[in-house]
């Protein structure tokens, strides 16, 4: 039987929804408490405060860097380095999320660029993460370092 991992994470929210504020707890592995604020989702200068867009991004980015590792293993090419970052954008009118830009540079020896391509692009439809945000346009930027 397959095993089931269940990760946990808890927000806190006092107030309205602008003027409000409130915290968001990484349950599971207590690696901390962040500040939630209407004025970091709704304004890029908001620093010491995040939104879900942005621990979105940062699940997406993890989650695409694991995928796309173990694909470049199984290949027979694994990589020395992977970064990923996820720009996630969010329509303020809507109150939707609409599109997610996947970035990646990944070092790797012995592959060509249209099996890196190829492999990039299987990696971003096959992640978890990718596929629990189905109903969002994801783009991807893949390049070899």
């Amino acid at each position: 039987m397959p095993r089931t991992v269940t990760s946990t994470a808890s927000t806190a929210w006092k107030g309205d929804l602008i003027a409000g504020s409130g915290t968001t707890t990484l349950e599971t592995s207590q690696l901390g408490t962040f500040d939630l604020s209407w004025k970091a989702r709704s304004e890029e200068s908001a620093k010491g405060t995040t939104s879900p867009e942005e621990l979105l991004g940062a699940a997406h980015a993890a989650c695409y860097s694991m995928q796309f590792s173990n694909m470049l293993a199984e290949n027979g090419t694994p990589p020395t380095a992977v970064d990923t970052s996820a720009d996630v954008s969010f329509n303020i009118g809507e109150g939707g999320i609409t599109g997610i830009e996947l970035t990646v540079t990944a070092k790797i020896d012995g592959i060509d660029d249209a099996d890196f391509q190829r492999l990039a692009e299987e990696a971003k439809s096959s992640c978890p993460v990718s596929k629990a945000l189905a109903g969002v346009d994801i783009t991807l930027k893949a390049s070899l370092a």
